[in-house]
């Protein structure tokens, strides 16, 4: 190509200023997409912010596009020239409640963005608002160069994916033509560690349930009762504890937990570090910890119903209620993966309670194909990047929406980036980025528009 690797590094370095100030903007909006946390009107703040950013690097036509469900999402499209491939990116806007943002949890606001030892802090800095600030660095490079995308681009920012929202997922099937694309960057992960490029090929599916115990009409004094009287809440802790072994192999009947991960692995030091495990705490499993983060089914009690320590009296109590996550892992059904939960927890409820289960989630896992010509486009583009080659590696967590991509465009390569690390703390307090990560990821995506056409097949429309 007529631009050289250099010149985009450089037009990216000198842009990084930039890029700060277009983080720092949309770290402001406190886009939770929940109105009984945050005023819809900050959500939509977010997605002007979105609109008016990428139109200045060059999407046309960029719009609101109403969900089915209410929560807005961002368009915008720059036309593929003719015969070209079309490359469709994907972001959100929303972020997660950012917990605690008044006490002491955050060493700085959670909606100002701060720096801090080398890294930029603030909720949404890495998921995904980082993200969305590569996508306009690259562009904002390739324009100030003059040069004009030789690919289609296409871009989707949703408003809730952190709240589970649907509206995308219906959206997608009902208009394909809108979102058509020959690839399309999923930019909602991260590297293996700070600058060591990688791309994700796997993703955990999702299965989860509400399990209710119920035992008496109501509480009964524990001193008068207790004893021969049947105790929901201690019932509830018997049966999610048979979701684990000692060791802390998951055990539902009916579900294999012993498969292993063919790539490259996760280092127990470098995950022990990056978890901010207590000393001499195990690391749980009988497998290597890339076997249990991105091979394995593993189950997570996320909350439980019950009478909290502060207000509690002696009663004993009539019923207690959790919410279980389960991850299944690529080649599991999710579908069988939650009836298989369900009869587990069936079968060991104890004294006869009575059980009441609600299934809450469902999410087939993701594996990428890794044999086109974009994938090797990127893989060069990261390697030009970041000056060593690219690693692949799994994703412990959960992205609904790319099987209703694969699902939608089967012939679309679907590749999953991002800026996010194991530092980045996403969906915590002090949630940051490393400022490396958004150039290099910038300069890669630079390099990938100015380069994919030359391997392409022939464009999806």
């Amino acid at each position: 190509m007529a631009t050289t690797v250099t010149e985009l590094h450089n037009r990216i370095h000198a842009l990084m200023p930039q890029a700060r100030s277009d983080l720092a903007a949309l770290v402001a909006c406190q886009s939770v997409a929940d109105p009984q946390q945050y005023p819809e009107s900050e959500p939509l703040r977010a997605a002007q912010l979105v609109i008016d950013d990428f139109t200045a690097a060059g999407m046309r036509d960029t719009r609101l596009e109403q969900m089915p469900d209410g929560h807005p999402a961002v368009f915008g499209h720059i036309p593929a020239p003719h015969g070209a491939p079309t490359v469709l990116f994907y972001g959100h806007y929303d972020v997660e409640p950012p917990l605690d943002p008044t006490g002491t949890a955050w060493k700085s606001p959670a909606f100002q963005l701060t720096e801090r030892d080398g890294r930029w802090y603030g909720r949404g800095a890495a998921d995904c608002k980082g993200n969305l600030v590569v996508h306009l660095t690259a562009l904002r490079a390739l324009r100030a160069l003059g040069v004009n995308p030789p690919v289609g681009i296409k871009l989707i920012v949703e408003g809730a994916e952190e709240q589970y929202a649907r509206g995308l997922e219906d959206f997608i099937p009902a208009h394909p033509d809108l979102l058509r694309a020959d690839t399309i960057i999923v930019a909602d992960v991260g590297n293996s560690a700070v600058g060591i490029p990688t791309l994700t090929t796997t993703l955990r599916g999702i299965a989860n349930v509400t399990v209710t115990v119920s035992t008496l009409e109501n509480p009964l004094h524990s001193g008068t009762f207790g004893g021969p009287a049947p105790d929901a809440l201690q019932a509830l802790i018997r049966m999610l504890a048979t979701l684990r072994d000692a060791r802390g192999n998951t055990t539902i009947q009916g579900l294999d937990a012993e498969a292993t991960w063919p790539g490259p692995g996760y280092p127990a030091g470098q995950f022990r570090a990056n978890t901010h495990m207590l000393p001499g705490t195990d690391l749980l499993g009988s497998g290597t910890v890339a076997d249990m983060l991105w091979s394995r089914p593993a189950v997570t009690v996320l909350g439980i119903d019950c009478p909290p320590v502060v207000g509690s009296t002696p009663s004993i109590p009539a019923r207690a209620r959790a919410l279980v996550n389960l991850r299944v892992p690529p080649g599991m059904d999710p579908q069988h993966a939650q009836n298989a939960l369900i009869a587990h927890l069936h079968a060991v409820t104890p004294w006869h309670a009575r059980v009441g289960i609600e299934r809450v989630a469902l999410g087939p896992p993701f594996t990428a194909r890794t044999d086109g010509p974009a994938y090797a486009a990127m893989s060069h583009a990261l390697e030009q990047a970041y000056g060593r080659p690219t690693t692949t590696g799994g994703q412990g967590g959960s992205i609904p929406l790319v099987h209703v991509l694969q699902q939608t465009y089967p012939d679309a390569e679907i590749m999953l980036t991002g800026v996010e690390d194991p530092s980045c703390l996403a969906h915590a307090p002090n949630e940051s980025v490393d400022p490396a990560e958004i150039e290099h990821m910038a300069l890669a995506e630079a390099l990938f528009l100015a380069n994919y056409p030359a391997s392409a097949p022939q464009p999806a429309d």
